[in-house]
Order: C-alpha cells, then structure tokens, then sequence
C-alpha cells in the first residue's frame, strides 16, 4: 500500500510540475521577472526524478507525465480554435488537445531515458565526485537539446514552448545571439541540473560539500558571462529611421472570412490605415496590415478596391504591406502571400498577384495550410477554411523602403529561427547589399482568442530580434501589435483586442551576429560532442 501511494504521490509531483513549468513562457499571470527562475527550479525536479529512476524506462515515464501536463496547460488555446471557431465538439477537442501533447511529450521521454542512461551507468548515484556531477549535468543538457530541436524540426517542426523562451528577462539570453534559442536551451538546462546536482550533494556528508558546490559555480559562471554577452552590440545602425504604421484591424474571427463582412473588413483596414497623422510625427513611409487582412483572393476584389489601396500609397508616399492569398489563374494554386503596394504599383499587377514587392509563406501550418496524409477525416469535422498552400522559396529578397530592406515573415515562421536567416545572412543572397535590416510579422491569432497564444508569440518574436539583432515590426489582426527593438525590448504595442493604429520610428541594423552567421550548427556540434563522449565513457564503463 505504502509503495502504491508514494508512486501515484511521485505521479502527481510530476504533473503538477510540469503544469506550473509551462507558466514559465509568458508575462501574466506571474510577472516577467520570476519566468527564469520558475522554469529553472521546474526544470530541476524534472532532473532529480530523471536521475533517481533506476533505470530509462521509468525515467522516460516520469519526464513523460512532466512534459504531458506541461503542454497540455501550455497550449490549451488550441481548444478554442478548435471548439469555438471550428464548432468541434469541446470533448473532443480536448481529447485533440491531449493526444498532440502526448506525442510532443515523448520528445522529453526520450531525452529522459537517454540521459538516464548514460548518466547512472557511468556515475552512480551514491559516488559521483564533483567533476561527475558536472558531467551529468552537461549529459542532461545536450539531450534535453538534442530532443529539443527534434522537436522544432521533423514532421515540420513544432518548436512552441521550448524552453529557452523562458529567459528572454534573464541573463541567460545574453547568449541568444551566439548560440540561439537552443543554446539558451542548453545553457539553462544545465543550471537546472546543477541545481538538481547540489541537492544530491546536500543529501552527502558536510565534508563533501564544498567541493560539490563547483557544478553551482560553473553554473554561475555560465550566467555571468549571458549578463557579459548581453552588453555586446551586435549591430551598427543602418541608414535614417524608418516612419513606420502598424494597423490592428480587430476583426471578430467568426466574421473574418463570412462572405457578407468581407467589404467590412477591407473598409476598415483601409480606413484605418489612412487615418491622419497625429501633429508632429512624420507620415508614414510603411503601412503594416495583419497577415489575411485581405480575406479573399486578389482577383476577387473589384478594381475600385484596388484603385483605393493605391489611392493611399500615392497620398502618403508611402509602401503598404499586408498580407493577402494570391491565387495564380494559370496554374491553380495559391499561397499565403505579403505583398507591397507603393505609387508605381499597377492595377494589373494587384490583379494578377504579380507584384513586384511579394512573398510567399514558406513554413506552412499543419491542418491550416495543408492538410497532413491521413488525417483528412480531422479536417473534415472542423468548420475553418483550410487548403493546401504553395510553399514560397527560402531565397526571396526583402522589401526595399526608405533605405532599408524589410524582410517579411508570416504568423508561425518566426517560430523557426533559422528560417528567418536567409534573409538577413548577406552571402546567401543574390545581391550581398539587400540583406533585412528590419524583420516584420503578419499575424492572425484571433482564430485563439484572449489567450496566452499571443503572449507566447509575443516572446518568440523577442528571441528572433535578439538572435538577429534586428528590430521586429509585429502587425496582427487581434494582438500583439507592436515594435521589438534589437536588444528584444518592447518599444512600442497596441492593447490587444482592440482597433487602431501605431506610429513610430523604427531605425534598421546592419551587421551579423554569430547565430545569424552560423544558425543552430555550434550548439549542435556542441550537443553531439557531450553525447559521444558520455557514450565513449559509457562503453568504457562495466555495467553496474
């Protein structure tokens, strides 16, 4: 009876860890300054229980249950795309919700049984020195890694809550623009461990201790030297500040893409985005409408809707970019595309989809932009327009404007990192002067609701800035709305759910950071170098 409560009070332990471990990625509602720390302490009772299973298959079930809870709180907002936009069945879409988390927490499982098992093989519990303590930590670290970029990259990725995104106000994101999100991943586990290693030190003989404490050292030295790196400029300023409008259309998702409120729709992001400048701030030089804030494809819209978008680039001399789905006649496909409308814009061109200032989504989202094989049933009992998407090339210039180059990314793909650089690294493009001096997103996450949603990607969008050292422009249909300076300060932000408009002035950013140089390829040859010499030691070890 006694062993049957201690493994369901354990069962418990975990769940609840893992739950509070995903209020970790987001202000509210607990405030920036305890995320860190929250995610580093949740982190470590994972680690304590990884370690103290005594073999990989009761440690993958532990850090299993951990990650289970951890994604089921993390993204319950999926239920509400799900139920109340896509009029699914709330049960099931909460069994929907369960499953996804259980498939993506098999991802922290197999971090948990690989790291068990080349931890206690090699150092068992009751001997580990400090060095082994510290070797365990860095074990931990580069698998927790190692699945963790699984995780973001095969069956196209699904890289939301990874761990590193709990740092942004810390000093461990002074490492982002080294090592990128992922290295802040590894560099937090491992203090998370260390943590996890001086508890197991406490648990010893007083005269041990000192010497145990070097893993907290090295941990310290580790945050020591974000705090150093943090203070870097990576990047020089590039010509003069850009005017630049951000426009919060606030369109009720339900009504978005009804076929009576689509005029609406247009009509307010147009009048919205002529609304007057206010007294002593420039005109704008570039308009940012949300991502569909064009609800139907170009060729549906009458020349007299066109005619008034260019009525407006021409009135204020400025650049319109929004997002809008491009239907191309001659070949029948279509893609989630941005496009730009400037004084020399065409009729024809805005008709056609040929504009000369385009592009095209490149990292489509699973079941909204095409449909996985096999799970077309799914689709099926959900109420929301879905297709299947063109993919745009991963070589598409940025938008030139007022001496910077703007380079577009839509909704989900600021998630991915690395895809975002070849935009800005200047030897991967046709012309080296184009490269992105300023980063913009075109978002709709009203299919989410007021949800953590935003704020979720709110903070992914802070990490791409500070990997780039690039200022980010957010434009979205609901929230956030809002300017991310290079450092991944909010600069400016309308209150979400809510119409209107931002003006501000965005100055672009030349230079390469090491991450916008050499993408995820140092800490993944750091996190294979840890693993192959923990299972070179491994095979050299006799079993215990």
């Amino acid at each position: 009876m006694r062993v049957w409560w201690l493994k369901w009070r354990l069962a418990l332990g975990l769940l609840l860890a893992g739950a509070v471990h995903a209020l970790s990625f987001a202000p509210g509602p607990l405030p920036a300054w305890v995320l860190s720390p929250l995610e580093l302490i949740t982190m470590a009772c994972l680690v304590l229980c990884v370690w103290h299973a005594p073999n990989p298959l009761l440690a993958a079930r532990r850090a299993w249950l951990f990650a289970l809870a951890h994604f089921v709180i993390g993204l319950y907002w999926l239920t509400i795309s799900m139920h109340t936009y896509g009029l699914m069945p709330l049960p099931l879409a909460i069994t929907a919700l369960v499953a996804l988390s259980a498939f993506l927490a098999v991802y922290a499982s197999l971090a948990a049984a690989l790291a068990n098992k080349l931890i206690t093989r090699q150092y068992p519990r009751a001997t580990r020195t400090p060095s082994q303590l510290i070797a365990s930590a860095f074990v931990w670290a580069a698998a927790w890694t190692f699945f963790e970029w699984l995780r973001g990259t095969l069956f196209t990725g699904f890289g939301w809550l990874n761990s590193g995104y709990a740092h942004l106000d810390s000093w461990f994101v002074g490492w982002a623009p080294v090592l990128g999100v992922y290295g802040v991943t590894f560099i937090t586990a491992f203090v998370a461990a260390a943590l996890a290693a001086m508890v197991t030190a406490a648990q010893r003989t007083p005269a041990h201790q000192p010497k145990n404490a070097l893993v907290g050292l090295f941990a310290l030295a580790l945050a020591i030297a974000g705090w150093g790196l943090k203070q870097h400029t990576w990047a020089t300023n590039n010509g003069q500040p850009l005017a630049v409008r951000l426009v919060q259309g606030n369109i009720e998702q339900g009504i978005k893409f009804t076929p009576s409120h689509i005029q609406n729709t247009i009509e307010t992001h147009l009048k919205l985005a002529a609304t007057p400048t206010p007294q002593g701030v420039p005109s704008p030089q570039l308009v940012l409408l949300p991502e569909t804030a064009l609800a139907v494809f170009q060729h549906q819209l009458s020349p007299a809707t066109w005619n008034a978008w260019r009525a407006l680039a021409t009135e204020q001399k400025s650049t319109l970019m929004m997002g809008a789905a491009l239907f191309d006649r001659t070949t029948g496909t279509y893609t989630n595309s941005v496009i730009g409308i400037d004084p020399t814009t065409s009729l024809e061109a805005l008709i056609s989809g040929h504009n000369a200032l385009r592009y095209d989504k490149q990292h489509l989202v699973p079941f909204g932009e095409f449909v996985p094989w096999g799970f077309r049933w799914f689709v099926d009992l959900l109420a929301i327009p879905m297709g299947d998407f063109n993919r745009g090339s991963e070589q598409q210039l940025p938008f030139a404007v007022g001496g910077q180059h703007v380079a577009p990314n839509i909704c989900y793909e600021d998630v991915f990192g690395e895809e975002l650089l070849p935009a800005i690294g200047l030897g991967n493009l046709a012309v080296a002067d184009q490269g992105a001096t300023i980063l913009a997103n075109f978002s709709n996450l009203g299919w989410f609701g007021d949800s953590w949603a935003l704020r979720q990607h709110w903070q992914m969008a802070r990490m791409r800035s500070i990997e780039t050292a690039r200022p980010m422009l957010r434009a979205t249909n609901t929230g956030m709305t809002g300017v991310i300076d290079p450092q991944g300060n909010t600069l400016a932000m309308l209150p979400p759910h809510r119409a209107g408009v931002l003006d501000i002035s965005v100055q672009g950013q030349r230079g390469l950071t090491p991450y916008s140089s050499l993408g995820n390829l140092p800490v993944l040859l750091l996190v294979g170098f840890v693993l192959l010499i923990a299972l070179y030691q491994r095979t050299k070890r006799p079993s215990q």
